[in-house]
């Protein structure tokens, strides 16, 4: 059983979007563990269950609000990854590939955003 969330195309693209960074989470120092690279994934994560919950909910309004929440996350993900990138635990190639996931998403959540309004 496929739920309504499971089929949009920007469900898809976040959840590609997060196994990517997770792989990228390797090349991390230990001590990051638990810091940085546990917030990077707690804000990538939140990206695909924010789409998911305002898809389950029935109000336009609270549809809105979950993808405003997405939205907000995902930018979350992109300041961690670019302060990541500062600091060498990723290349400029490695962020820039990401970053396309990133602005993909975010033109995707901003036309599912436009169309529940």
């Amino acid at each position: 059983m496929e739920y309504n969330y499971q089929k949009l195309e920007v469900y898809k693209v976040a959840k590609e979007m997060v196994c990517i960074i997770y792989d990228l989470l390797k090349k991390f120092p230990i001590e990051e563990k638990f810091s940085l690279c546990d917030q990077i994934r707690r804000s990538a994560i939140s990206v695909t269950a924010n789409i998911a919950e305002g898809m389950g909910r029935i109000s336009p309004k609270e549809q809105q609000h979950s993808l405003e929440i997405a939205y907000a996350s995902l930018m979350e993900v992109q300041c961690h990854l670019d302060i990541s990138t500062d600091l060498h635990y990723i290349t400029q190639d490695e962020y820039k590939a990401v970053n396309e996931y990133i602005f993909r998403v975010a033109n995707m959540i901003n036309k599912l955003h436009s169309l529940r309004h």
